[in-house]
């Protein structure tokens, strides 16, 4: 299945509706997306379906675990909607970096400028998901279902490392725009993701 983009340019497909094969061939094409944003997005979606797995599995040790279940699973839900998002809005990079050939150079510098300006919202978005998510893989992992720990383990260091991935992407689209207010949140995102990747490894030393 295949939708137009948000810059009405060359039809993106639909990710979420491909199978896992297609999914993961399409990173390997040589078309701009999907990407390193989108790999991100999906590295913390699935950080958040282990959280919400090991939240599930964890009703003896945790009163709430069915409300951390379904908050993992909100996570991961959106998450992975970011994966298309994220190429549309690279996509919108591209189209403005070609279509302003014409133009003169500050113009040119201008409309490309804005393009990125809008593409660092989302990975900025998958930055902080992430976050989150590391967040509740870290509480499970601390005192959910024991038999879990590998589960959320592995959440909290996939969440790491979208946050990583998604924080860089922001940092190279905002190059030279030491001001936005995006890079002190990617920034936090990052923290917050190391931190709760060593409280989760931490479990494994008990």
């Amino acid at each position: 299945t295949r939708v137009e983009n948000g810059s009405g340019s060359a039809e993106e497909p639909e990710y979420l509706r491909l199978s896992l094969r297609e999914f993961l061939n399409l990173f390997a094409t040589a078309d701009p997306a999907p990407a390193g944003g989108s790999a991100a997005a999906l590295a913390v979606s699935l950080a958040a379906g282990l959280c919400a797995k090991a939240a599930r599995l964890s009703r003896r040790q945790l009163p709430d675990a069915a409300e951390l279940a379904a908050v993992a699973e909100a996570l991961r839900d959106r998450a992975a909607s970011l994966s298309q998002a994220d190429a549309a809005g690279y996509g919108r990079v591209i189209s403005a970096q070609r279509s302003s050939r014409e133009l003169d150079p500050f113009d040119r510098r201008r409309r490309i400028d804005a393009a990125l300006l809008e593409a660092a919202e989302t990975p900025t978005e998958i930055a902080e998901l992430g976050a989150k998510v590391g967040d509740l893989a870290a509480h499970v992992a601390e005192d959910g279902n024991p038999n879990l720990l590998g589960d959320v383990v592995t959440a909290a260091l996939l969440a790491e490392a979208g946050v990583a991935s998604a924080s860089a992407l922001v940092m190279i689209n905002l190059e030279g725009m030491p001001g936005d207010a995006r890079l002190a949140r990617v920034s936090i995102a990052v923290a917050r993701s190391t931190s709760s990747a060593a409280r989760a490894q931490r479990v494994l030393q008990r």
